[in-house]
């Protein structure tokens, strides 16, 4: 029988959709779920949780709930993660700070100055608990679904030998988006996508074996619902070519063409129909109340109608290719760029295909991004190299100049200003961060 931990169990909506998938596959009806969080309230509504699903799909799953991370991985086969570290007070720094110096971040989990902190806050954690799962259960198969996910992951799989990948569902959400915008069954689409998290790229998108590119160009400039469902994104393709995976609004974080004037936030990132908030302040105000009213949201999330059907995320499919049934399964994931795509940064954590399969997590050769492509995302990468760098040896100067070079940051700031912000930004932090002996 197979054991698959939760760490983060608390991530309630996460848990119950991804062991709802689980429990579909006949490999797992009979598996030890094991759930693991620091919050014991929490951990209790996931218990219950799943205890619903077991019940509403009468399956033999056995169910541990602990807050204990050497129980809930010992044997495991696999690792699931979805932990946050810090709480509001902190979090909000990352936007409030920049915004304050005119740099207007509206999400902030992934890269530039915001992305960078968190990514500073969790990564100790993230390395302990791939230290434990080196411990308790070195032959897991370990899937990160907490951001900033390229950072994270790139430093995992740099200094650990756990075989971990992460996941995001950006990539068969916009497939399927794409599909609805031309009307085409999501069995008939296949696609190449790469690059790195949240700026991956369709370098093909085909219905039917036939290039679908026009059809969703005709579909972008002539039909206005389409085009103000994802303005950001929507702009980027037509000047680009390529169709980017993640949301608008982390899309206007990670360049300099939306955010760099208020009338450019006002045009792009505040009427699209799609989420899209333009101000960093609704982001904050959305996180406020759901810290609030928390409880209730755990109690409406458990207590909702079982869909026992599966949804889309990877994680059951590549647990059931590595250690259930063997049926092979392709998916996006983030590895670290050994002869992956051959003009980003070898070594940096880069978002490929991938096939899992009974030999384990084998990355797919994609080759050159398209030159405008790989100008935009080896910023990015780049930045994040060095983020990692300095986050590994506690050097603080490293991430100043990690965040000099953020599209967005150094479109708005002089170095000077860059320098004053990342220093309020560390002294906010310095109770989180540790491994960092003195500031820039």
């Amino acid at each position: 029988m197979a054991k698959i931990t939760f760490i983060g169990a608390g991530s309630l909506v996460f848990t119950k959709n991804l062991v709802r998938d689980l429990l579909t596959f006949p490999a797992f009806e009979d598996c030890t779920i094991a759930l693991m969080d620091i919050d014991q309230e929490r951990l209790g509504y996931a218990k219950q949780t799943v205890d619903n699903i077991i019940a509403a799909g009468n399956y033999s799953a056995n169910v541990v709930a602990t807050t204990d991370r050497a129980e809930a991985l010992t044997g495991a086969n696999g690792v699931v993660c979805t932990i946050l570290v810090g709480d509001l007070p902190v979090w909000r720094t990352d936007l409030e700070i920049p915004k304050a110096y005119g740099v207007d971040i509206n999400i902030g989990d992934t890269r530039g100055p915001a992305g960078i902190f968190r990514f500073l806050r969790t990564v100790p954690v993230m390395l302990d608990i791939c230290r434990d799962i080196e411990r308790y259960c070195p032959d897991a198969v370990f899937l990160n679904y907490t951001n900033p996910m390229a950072m994270l992951c790139r430093a995992m799989q740099g200094e650990t030998g756990v075989t971990v990948t992460g996941l995001c569902h950006s990539v068969q959400g916009t497939a399927a988006m794409l599909a609805g915008w031309i009307g085409a069954p999501m069995e008939e689409i296949t696609y190449t996508c790469a690059g790195i998290n949240h700026q991956a790229f369709y370098l093909d998108y085909k219905w039917n074996g036939k290039d679908a590119y026009p059809l969703i160009r005709d579909a972008v400039l002539n039909r206005p619902e389409v085009y103000n469902e994802e303005q950001v994104r929507n702009e980027m393709y037509l000047h680009l070519d390529y169709y980017v995976t993640e949301s608008s609004g982390h899309n206007s974080e990670y360049n300099a063409w939306f955010r760099k004037r208020p009338d450019l936030i006002q045009k792009y990132c505040t009427h699209g129909t799609g989420w899209n908030p333009g101000e960093y302040a609704l982001t904050v105000k959305h996180a406020e109340l759901r810290r609030s009213d928390w409880q209730n949201q755990m109690i409406e999330w458990r207590d909702s109608a079982i869909d026992l059907q599966r949804g889309n995320e990877y994680a059951s499919y590549i647990f059931n290719s590595v250690f259930g049934d063997g049926t092979l399964f392709e998916f996006n994931g983030n590895v670290r760029n050994f002869g992956l795509i051959d003009n980003l940064p070898e070594g940096a954590c880069v978002e490929v295909p991938v096939l899992a399969s009974r030999k384990g997590l084998s990355p797919i050769h994609v080759g050159p991004l398209p030159t405008q492509l790989a100008l935009l995302v080896n910023t990015s990468a780049r930045c994040e190299e060095l983020a990692v760098e300095g986050a590994l040896t506690g050097d603080p100067r490293k991430i100043f100049h990690a965040i000099c070079y953020d599209p967005l940051t150094s479109a708005v700031l002089s170095l000077a200003e860059i320098k004053s912000m990342v220093d309020q930004m560390f002294e906010a932090n310095k109770e989180w961060l540790p491994q960092f002996k003195h500031y820039c």
